[in-house]
């Protein structure tokens, strides 16, 4: 299965909402039952149609079929995929728009990103009737149009070693996003080494070792508890002495404690710093899309903490929440190298931001 597919698959949460919301929204106007007509007045009653007396000896008339009312048929799910003209539409109008901005933000894609989403669709189509079809390809193109900029691989540099810093809270990911970027820069041919800076928990230690085995990868490690600045010193020294191209850091993301975060970060960089004036080359910022409006406070945090160079967002299949990328990538513009759709080494890939898009809205299942 392609990386588009199971993008397509597991944000199915988060692009079915906006389906039910849009198909609520059209079909709420489109379905709206026409008012009956008032029944005819004696006035208007034609005199010929006025009863006439019985005759004698009637004859009685043959049966006449009662009538009956025909509703033309709805059309189903296939047509409105096809974007036939029976297609349920709506007037895109301010009650419209306004329901839309809601559905965005309950996609998590935040109050100023939505509104300002809605501004721009709204643009040459205010007035016009839209189907399901039409909205859901206006929103696709507008949402790539603002991830487009931000949408930029992790830059590789001439530098031996280039050093790459991952930060963020625990339990977003950092330790399965350095495993699987390590492996596949291995597999693109470039040397990698792994500093398990994360010496408070074990955990993160024993999973990076098993990337690093996985990948062919060397991890180099400390005690638990060990000062992180100490490992990472040593780790680049012995990357430089190498020749690696790559050292990849893990660093710890206790943020109920931010001064000591604060200091163990500073005392990282300047110790780096002795041994090269520019590291670290990288900062990666990895965050979890199920925490939703709050990656945004993690982004404001961290830029603070250390000097954030780019963004990958993990855990896009356990949310209905994907539209917060989209809030990000308006209010911060920082590149976003890549993003994760699951636990397999392949389900880590470069940002795209017409085929995210179209996922998050659902356009792709109209193709």
């Amino acid at each position: 299965m392609s990386f588009f597919s199971k993008l397509k698959e597991r944000m199915f949460r988060s692009s079915s909402k906006l389906d039910q919301g849009l198909e609520a929204l059209v079909e709420d106007q489109s379905d709206a039952p026409a008012p009956a007509a008032p029944p005819p007045s004696p006035e208007q009653i034609a005199p010929e149609a006025a009863p006439k007396p019985e005759a004698s000896n009637p004859v009685a008339p043959p049966p006449v079929p009662p009538a009956t009312e025909t509703e033309a048929p709805k059309p189903g799910f296939l047509g409105r995929m096809l974007g036939r003209d029976d297609a349920p539409r709506r007037v895109l109008d301010d009650e419209m728009l306004e329901s839309l901005e809601e559905l965005l933000i309950q996609a998590d894609m935040g109050v100023e990103t939505s509104m300002r989403v809605c501004a721009n669709l709204a643009e040459g189509r205010f007035g016009r009737k839209l189907s399901v079809r039409d909205i859901k390809t206006a929103l696709a193109a507008e949402i790539a149009r603002i991830m487009e900029p931000v949408a930029k691989p992790m830059p590789l540099y001439g530098v031996r070693p280039q050093v790459v810093l991952v930060v963020g809270v625990n339990g977003a990911g950092k330790t399965t996003t350095i495993g699987k970027l390590a492996s596949q820069f291995r597999a693109a041919g470039k040397s990698v080494m792994i500093a398990a800076g994360d010496t408070f928990r074990a955990a993160a230690v024993e999973q990076l070792q098993v990337w690093g085995e996985r990948a062919g990868v060397p991890v180099m490690t400390a005690p638990e508890g060990s000062d992180p600045a100490s490992l990472a010193y040593d780790a680049l020294a012995r990357a430089k002495a190498e020749g690696v191209d790559l050292l990849m850091i893990d660093t710890a993301g206790r943020l109920q404690n931010r001064a000591d975060l604060m200091e163990e970060l500073a005392k990282i960089l300047r110790v780096l710093r002795k041994l090269d004036p520019d590291a670290p080359h990288n900062t990666l910022l990895v965050l979890d899309a199920t925490t939703g409006q709050n990656a945004l406070n993690q982004v404001e945090i961290f830029r603070k903490l250390a000097d954030v160079s780019g963004l990958v967002m993990t855990k896009l299949d356990g949310t209905a929440r994907g539209g917060v990328l989209v809030a990000l990538a308006d209010r911060f513009g920082l590149p976003i190298h890549a993003i994760g759709v699951g636990e397999q080494i392949d389900d880590l890939q470069a940002f795209d931001p017409e085929e995210f898009a179209a996922a998050l809205v659902g356009a792709n299942d109209q193709a």
